[in-house]
């Protein structure tokens, strides 16, 4: 199995957040609990430029995908 080409901490960083882990925690924990009728690309909280990131990320199965997928299961 290929190692990753991304970690979260630079997906955090693609998306103008912060990035450190302790700072990813604190995201997590304080979006936590997305309802699974809610794409993670629609969740209320991201900007229109992060949602389409992460939308675009994901439907085109490109680099970041697999860690898009990672954040969408530990923000649900």
């Amino acid at each position: 199995m290929d190692a990753p080409v991304h970690d979260l901490g630079e997906l955090f960083s693609q998306l103008g957040l912060p990035s450190s882990p302790e700072e990813i925690e604190q995201f997590i924990a304080t979006h936590r609990g997305l309802p699974p009728e809610v794409l993670l690309s629609e969740a209320p909280f991201w900007s229109p430029a992060q949602a389409q990131f992460l939308k675009e990320e994901w439907r085109e199965d490109a680099d970041w995908a697999p860690l898009v997928d990672q954040l969408n299961v530990r923000l649900r």
